[in-house]
């Protein structure tokens, strides 16, 4: 007797063993372009070494066995410790070998360090992105303390350079690596941080810490930023978690988030019953000090949402070159194949966008690059991580019913979507943070208009677009902060398409993007220029 019910056929096998780097045609290109070619080798290394299924498979498990606050020890004292699953910290020693919490701001940095910090870190995100929420503090607050880390803790400075990961509980000078996580946001205020309650009362070199955090971000963090009311007003303060002479500082983790999604993540709630805290800068100095670190952090969330949607992107593409759907496979089929390259086309603009942005930030000594990097981090932060919800559940589609199972990636970073565009500074405070340079930051319609005009002429729909957003910024209303942002990235990308895209590649992109009378099917030629990049070839 047979028992055996049917055969297993026409079901893709998962996408792994993939380079990451050398399969993204726009990305390396990007790479070459903005200078940061040197580190191609590298970056093809690493690429290869995150598509291996041992390195995703490392992020499921991450994000399975989510982490655990222990608040006491065996004896009863407070611990105030997080324990992780082992995967975690396998990801985690990979980013600091990788050195994306440091790169550029080595003492021996090349030039171009920025750039290949940004490529190294759309690479991780497409394994895992919870991880990389130390990483972005730590980068953010590094050129910080480089410059005014307190007297009794000078000897950091090395360890914080270091590509060493180093998770024991333990004093920072006698670690071989060091994380710094923020503490900003208090359950009365959220963005409004200077409605903040966190007393900071001097004691001799030092101050001395009351209040609470309503997100305190990566609590098994080395050392945090924590603003607090100061009496010459909202201040910056470096909270270690152990004080100079070894003791445990008076930092309370009360619970770690029950979240949507960054599940491999520890987000806390801390208590500071009496916290030690060493003030950064001057007192009441402390938003312009969250500005520095914030511009960085925003970046990342840009580029965490693009690692997202292009890993989304890839599982998709794959599957639909193996399964197949009434006697084609799915890639052929002119519906499917128009949905496919439509998104492969709006990665290739969101790609070159991001790469001229983090050249900004690598050259931001020049005032002109360091307002164009002013301006567009926030319109970024806006556009890319806003885009990255509905474009993986349209990667999510082309599965089908097993995109939506949780055997799938799919699901895991569809969850995963959302918290770049909430956290450091949700949708509407980027874009009154885009209106507010606009109106106060000198020379920006002179950069605008040499950023744009370069490329006029060379696309009516691009020409036309510019010309409604000059309109615009003549009378400029905060309820069009939305519009104007999202135009301001469709135009900074667009011109970055129609500079070094091939011309019907560039022309799709604007028609596609800028044509908000509706939409004529991609030329095949593109669709196939643009499908064989995101494989890594072209044509």
């Amino acid at each position: 007797m047979h028992w055996q019910t049917h055969t297993v056929f026409n079901q893709p096998t998962p996408l792994n063993n993939s380079n990451l780097f050398l399969s993204d045609r726009a990305l390396y290109d990007a790479v070459m372009r903005e200078g940061a070619g040197w580190d191609a080798e590298l970056l093809a290394s690493i690429g290869q070494q995150l598509g291996t299924a041992e390195s995703l498979e490392l992020g499921r498990l991450a994000n399975a066995n989510p982490p655990e606050l222990l608040r006491y020890d065996a004896t009863g004292a407070r611990l105030d410790d997080v324990r992780f699953h082992p995967a975690w910290h396998l990801l985690m020693q990979g980013l600091c070998a990788n050195r994306v919490h440091n790169l550029a701001w080595q003492e021996d940095a090349r030039s171009g360090a920025f750039v290949a910090r940004a490529a190294r870190f759309i690479l991780h995100a497409q394994v895992e992105a919870g991880s990389l929420c130390p990483v972005t503090m730590t980068f953010a607050a590094t050129p910080l303390l480089q410059q005014c880390l307190p007297a009794p803790f000078a000897d950091w400075i090395g360890p914080l350079l270091s590509d060493r990961y180093d998770p024991h509980l333990a004093p920072g000078g006698q670690k071989r690596g060091l994380l710094i996580g923020m503490g900003m946001t208090e359950k009365q205020g959220g963005s409004d941080v200077l409605s903040n309650t966190t007393r900071a009362d001097k004691c001799g070199d030092f101050y001395r810490l009351v209040g609470h955090k309503w997100f305190f971000s990566v609590p098994q963090s080395d050392a945090h930023l924590v603003l607090a009311q100061a009496k010459g007003g909202l201040s910056c303060f470096f909270v270690p978690r152990f004080l100079p002479d070894g003791q445990r500082n008076t930092v309370r983790l009360e619970r770690l988030k029950e979240k949507l999604g960054n599940r491999s993540n520890a987000s806390s709630e801390a208590e500071f019953p009496d916290a030690g805290g060493w003030l950064l800068g001057e007192e009441g100095d402390g938003v312009r000090q969250i500005l520095k670190m914030g511009g960085l952090t925003r970046f990342d969330c840009a580029l965490g949402s693009h690692g997202l949607m292009r890993r989304a992107f890839s599982v998709a593409l794959y599957h639909a070159h193996q399964r197949q759907a009434f006697g084609k496979n799915l890639v052929d089929q002119p519906m499917m194949r128009e949905v496919l390259s439509r998104m492969a086309l709006q990665l290739e603009g969101q790609t070159a966008f991001l790469f001229r942005l983090a050249r900004a930030w690598e050259n931001r000594a020049n005032p002109e690059a360091a307002l164009w990097a002013r301006l567009f981090t926030p319109v970024a932060k806006f556009a890319v991580c806003k885009a990255g919800i509905p474009f993986v559940a349209e990667a999510m589609e082309v599965l089908g019913g097993i995109g939506y199972c949780e055997e799938s990636e799919l699901p895991r970073l569809y969850r995963e979507m959302p918290v770049n565009s909430i956290w450091e500074g949700s949708g509407n405070i980027m874009c009154l943070d885009v209106l507010r340079v606009i109106s106060k930051q000198p020379g920006i319609h002179a950069m605008l208009q040499e950023e744009f005009g370069a490329v006029k002429g060379q696309d009516r729909h691009f020409d036309r677009a510019w010309r409604q957003l000059q309109q615009r910024l003549h009378k400029l209303n905060e309820t069009q902060g939305r519009e104007v942002t999202q135009q301001l990235f469709l135009l900074a990308a667009g011109a970055q398409m129609l500079r070094f895209a091939s011309p019907p590649v560039a022309q799709a992109w604007c028609r596609l993007m800028l044509d908000s009378r509706g939409v004529t099917p991609l030329e095949e030629k593109v669709r196939a220029d643009v499908l064989g990049r995101a494989t890594g070839g072209v044509g």
